[in-house]
């Protein structure tokens, strides 16, 4: 029953990166498609991260009146609905329309799915969980690539994720029982470490709403909000910016920092499978720290003002590799440092700043660097590393001087 359900839940991670890259990947047909300026995109992403944010913040509620189970499959049906009313969008304001339900399901199904892993299983999973969001995300430009070369169009590719999607939804139904029947992992840290009722506990429910307001004011909330905003802030920038700093900078050829950029990506993903390996024995804090740590040394080969170009481009995979047991580390060590009650809460405002840093953080580099030029990528990325280790380690103390 614990592996049925562990190996649903690693499924849906595949499945819920599979939509992530897809507007990225097909917007220079797409745009031509339905005639619209290139810079549109920036429309639909902004609708759907408003919807992820507006849903991350509602998910406690949700969650603990219907149990993750019916979240998660409802809100992957949401996106499923999104995907498959994409493919047969014609004009941009039906992109739109249908971004909002994709935006509202996407940042339900992430908060709930998120805290039942950090209650019910080991750090390891929750590495590997992530790591095969980022598989996902990785093979749906394949996807898209194959449709618009085939010559299937944009729109097949948004019908096939959506049917996946939609598969995955009928196997979560299914799949609702199982979740109030897996207990909820002991943790050898606060005194709100032990279990309570497991069948109310595993499915999300068994305890009074905790308002925003009510969660934002516990002690350490702020600090780790502000890390995780940090975080994601310097992964989305890195993310856009990285082969742009590589080109213009650096004076790398075009095709070797796209390579390069792409390895970013696949060192977050590879990383994350690597620290599933020894997160149960580290433990969330010295992932966290020293992920932090190994960023902060990618920023600096990015930066070192030598002739060869090998250090920054080593650089930008150590950073990847760095930033991979962070998120995971950050939701999983939730219930630890605030909580059982208070997890489902928090970890929908971790989303809402994650959402908000990977948002905001790109284009306020560009308005930055617009001014001072690309140089300052490292820079930027470095000060993102400092607050967030500063903030996390700040959290560290408060919560060791609360167990005292």
């Amino acid at each position: 029953m614990y592996s049925l359900l562990l190996a649903i839940i690693y499924i849906a991670f595949i499945s819920l990166g599979l939509p992530d890259s897809l507007v990225g990947a097909g917007w220079p047909v797409m745009q031509q498609d339905l005639g619209v300026p290139i810079a549109f995109a920036g429309i639909i992403t902004m609708i759907i991260a408003a919807g992820t944010i507006f849903s991350s913040l509602a998910s406690e509620r949700v969650t603990r009146r219907f149990g993750a189970g019916l979240v998660t499959a409802v809100s992957v049906g949401m996106t499923a609905a999104a995907l498959v009313g994409f493919s047969f969008s014609d004009a941009f304001w039906m992109l739109c329309l249908w971004a909002i339900p994709y935006g509202l399901g996407a940042g339900a199904v992430d908060a709930a799915l998120n805290n039942y892993v950090a209650l019910h299983y080991a750090a390891r999973h929750m590495n590997w969980l992530h790591a095969c969001w980022g598989l996902g995300a990785s093979i749906s430009p394949f996807v898209m690539s194959y449709t618009i070369a085939s010559g299937m169009g944009w729109s097949s590719a948004y019908l096939i994720i959506g049917v996946i999607q939609g598969v995955l939804t009928f196997a979560l139904l299914a799949s609702i029982p199982l979740w109030g029947k897996v207990n909820p992992i002991v943790r050898e840290q606060g005194a709100d470490a032990a279990p309570g009722d497991p069948a109310s506990d595993a499915a999300g429910r068994g305890s009074s709403h905790v308002p925003l307001a009510t969660a934002l004011r516990i002690p350490g909330v702020i600090l780790i909000l502000t890390a995780f905003f940090a975080y994601c802030a310097l992964e989305s920038t890195a993310i856009l910016w990285a082969s742009t700093y590589l080109v213009n900078d650096r004076g790398v050829a075009a095709a070797t920092a796209a390579a390069f950029a792409s390895l970013f990506l696949l060192g977050i993903t590879a990383g994350r499978f690597l620290a599933g390996f020894v997160a149960d024995r580290v433990g969330d804090r010295w992932m966290i720290r020293g992920g932090f740590a190994v960023v902060g040394l990618g920023g600096v080969m990015l930066a070192l003002p030598v002739e060869t170009n090998f250090f920054a481009l080593a650089g930008l995979v150590v950073a990847g590799l760095g930033c991979a047991p962070i998120y995971p580390a950050i939701i999983h060590s939730t219930p630890v440092n605030f909580g059982r009650r208070n997890s489902q809460a928090i970890i929908g405002i971790q989303m809402a700043a994650a959402y908000t840093g990977s948002t905001c953080a790109p284009p306020l580099f560009g308005a930055i660097s617009a001014g001072t030029g690309m140089w300052i990528f490292p820079l930027f990325l470095g000060v993102l590393v400092v607050l967030g280790l500063v903030m996390s380690e700040r959290l560290n103390a408060l919560v060791a001087r609360k167990a005292l």
